[in-house]
């Protein structure tokens, strides 16, 4: 039986890391001090004196925070390449202010801190790469079944059947199914291309006879009371025990697990954004690219603002109360595109294709987008993002809250000027229950290279729905 050797796996990972981090250094080092893109090339301190610093604080530095982040985790638990580069990503930004740190206790101004920036930069770059590569080679390889962990099912219900299904479907995470544990009636009955090989009291014998890397109890919440003997029938040879919690089903996405003094409690919905650091670092990208998004389209807004002036009497800025983060309401600005209404109007009708009520110039701002410019002074006030699902009047949150399931989910985020669902066509007078799901799986799913695919297709990509 082929199995995988994970401290061996770990090693060359470390040794692989090592050399990422000593390149990205030199690299740093030469675009630091052997071109000019970062200055005048000037002195600098001697060679021994960064090798030293690379031996005694960067590497070790580095190579701490990679296992804190579990960078050297088995590569089957990541979902998906981003989730790596996230956390790699999250390793130099932490790395570059704790190697500042040291230099300022050490009282050590001569060592560049550029060359440090530039190392985040690059050592960010070629370690996703890296990962990248090992990812690649590692699915590749599994795909051929080699590196495999294999896997006894204890169960025979739809549980069983679906998780077996899951692992059969997607060779590269490198799972085979050596069998199931059911009933003595079914045993030798195949169900997903793996056999009952025994029943639920044969497993101390089967363990003892074979050779299985993980033991999957995926048994119905009416015989939890057996779960104590398999596990001490597990642990008996020396085999974790897993569980897949029958109650699993009522989970509507991605569990997550926190700890309140000893006591575990699942979270039914894992949100990227809950995370402080990933909070942080979308903070500070909305507030840049808003800065200059303003500073880029600030002659647009102007001529905008003359010529809603000039052609139609009434604000030049419109203001709508919409709801926002966590369900608080918020003045969402727009150029106006309509004539002036009783607010009574505005809160529960939608704009329809040929509105009566837009202006010649409001029509035009609409199509092209430009009436919503001003949405970037809410992401600069803190209402909104740049990407996030699109806020709604407070009429239609309670009413869709109250017809459409989970409608509120979209509320655990930020609102923002586009969205997953918009770059979808999901625009305007469009299906509300599809605009849904789209903001839940990006709720679900956020990472900065999601916003940054959503920011590029919403500028090359025109909507048919804008109106």
């Amino acid at each position: 039986m082929i199995r995988e050797n994970q401290r061996s796996l770990n090693f060359i990972m470390v040794l692989l890391d090592i050399a990422v981090i000593v390149v990205s250094l030199g690299i740093s080092g030469w675009l630091r001090f052997k071109t000019t893109i970062f200055g005048p090339i000037g002195g600098h301190l001697p060679l021994q004196d960064y090798i030293f610093f690379l031996l005694s604080a960067v590497i070790p530095v580095y190579l701490i925070l990679y296992f804190s982040f579990g960078l050297y985790k088995p590569r089957r638990t990541y979902k998906t390449i981003f989730s790596e580069a996230t956390q790699i990503i999250k390793v130099n930004i932490i790395a570059f202010v704790i190697l500042v740190a040291i230099l300022f206790v050490l009282n050590q101004p001569d060592f560049s801190r550029i060359m440090l920036f530039l190392l985040a930069i690059v050592a960010s770059i070629i370690g996703i790469i890296e990962r990248f590569i090992i990812r690649n080679f590692l699915k590749k390889i599994r795909i051929n079944n080699k590196n495999l962990k294999h896997i006894l099912i204890v169960g025979e219900n739809n549980l069983a059947f679906t998780f077996a299904r899951r692992i059969n479907e997607n060779p590269y995470l490198g799972f085979d199914i050596s069998g199931f544990l059911g009933r003595d009636e079914h045993v030798g009955m195949e169900i997903e291309g793996s056999k009952i090989i025994g029943s639920f009291t044969d497993l101390d014998n089967i363990l003892e006879d074979n050779d299985f890397d993980r033991v999957v109890l995926a048994i119905p919440l009416k015989y939890y009371n057996k779960i104590n003997e398999l596990v001490e029938s597990c642990e008996n040879v020396g085999i974790k025990a897993e569980i897949i919690p029958d109650y699993i089903r009522y989970f509507p996405a991605q569990p997550s697990v926190d700890m309140i003094e000893d006591i575990p409690i699942i979270n039914i919905r894992y949100v990227p954004l809950d995370d402080p650091f990933n909070k942080t670092l979308k903070f500070i990208s909305d507030y840049i690219i808003a800065i200059v998004a303003i500073i880029i389209t600030s002659p647009i807004m102007i001529i905008t603002a003359i010529a809603i002036k000039l052609t139609s009497p009434g604000p030049i800025i419109f203001k709508q109360e919409r709801i926002g983060f966590h369900g608080k309401p918020f003045k969402m600005y727009k150029f106006r595109s309509m004539r002036v209404q009783k607010p009574s109007d505005e809160k529960s009708g939608w704009t329809t294709k040929n509105d009566p009520r837009k202006t010649k110039v409001g029509n035009f701002i609409r199509k092209t987008s430009i009436d919503e410019l001003p949405q970037f002074f809410n992401v600069l006030k803190g209402d909104m993002s740049v990407v996030g699902p699109r806020p709604e009047r407070p009429y239609f949150v309670g009413e869709f809250r109250k017809e459409i399931p989970k409608y509120m989910v979209k509320h655990q985020v930020k609102p923002g000027i586009t969205g997953w669902a918009q770059i979808h066509g999901c625009r305007g007078d469009t299906s509300i229950k599809k605009r849904i799901e789209f903001d839940i799986e990006y709720v679900e799913n956020w990472h900065l290279g999601l916003d940054l695919g959503i920011m590029i297709k919403t500028v090359l990509k025109k909507s048919p729905n804008a109106y």
